[in-house]
């Protein structure tokens, strides 16, 4: 019998766009939202602090299964990341903590592990549900599905202009050297690699601002 309650899948490569575009549709439809990525992120970040060797697959699933991950709104409608009980959400943004996670999103323990708790977040009124593999794995019977893209060159400037806003200093080369990196590991990965779903609203952001963004994503749920 089909899930009665609605999500809306949002996947797509690093920096095209899929978390911001994902957080408004989410408060547009007034739906609840699921940051896979942060999961993951969180794991990482959960792993580093336990000094956890990324190659140690059972030691990663178990603390994966144990580690507790929560999503707060503070008061400014930001989301927050609390990893045991811990506000791990600026360390979690960081390149450091997507290079991490991209490795432990190929181990299929881990994601396992996390696949149940990802479930978890269908509830009524519906899900916008932002990652990689949202529309083939966690959630093959959503009734929406959209796969974003951008250049690799475009992508690679949205992150350079968050992170120098931030104060970090990074490199547009460097920083488009380890975007190449991460596609090709999510995409070439033996277990849920990065690729649209089927039935997928492809859009390409590239050029876009986020309002038109969103604008065709909410129209892909009124057709």
């Amino acid at each position: 019998m089909a899930d009665p309650v609605p999500v809306l899948t949002i996947d797509g490569p690093s920096g095209s766009g899929k978390g911001t575009v994902s957080r408004l549709a989410a408060a547009r439809l007034g739906w609840h939202y699921l940051d896979s990525g942060a999961l993951y992120r969180a794991v990482g970040a959960a792993a580093a602090r336990a000094g956890l060797d990324l190659a140690d697959v059972e030691a990663l699933a178990r603390l994966t299964r144990d580690t507790r991950i929560e999503f707060r709104e503070d008061p400014d409608g930001e989301l927050r990341v609390l990893v045991d009980g811990e506000d791990a959400t600026d360390a979690l943004r960081t390149e450091e903590a997507g290079a991490a996670a991209s490795t432990i999103a190929a181990i299929p323990e881990v994601r396992e592990a996390l696949k149940d708790r990802q479930r978890g977040f269908r509830r009524p009124p519906g899900l916008v549900a932002d990652g990689r593999d949202m529309g083939t794995v966690i959630f093959p019977d959503a009734p929406f599905k959209v796969f974003l893209t951008a250049s690799a060159g475009e992508r690679a400037e949205r992150r350079y202009k968050q992170l120098k806003g931030k104060g970090v200093s990074v490199t547009m080369d460097g920083l488009l050297r380890e975007i190449l990196a991460r596609d090709a590991r999510d995409a070439d990965r033996a277990v849920a690699p990065l690729r649209p779903a089927p039935g997928a609203v492809h859009i390409d952001t590239t050029g876009l601002g986020i309002d038109e963004v969103v604008e065709r994503v909410l129209a892909v749920v009124a057709s």
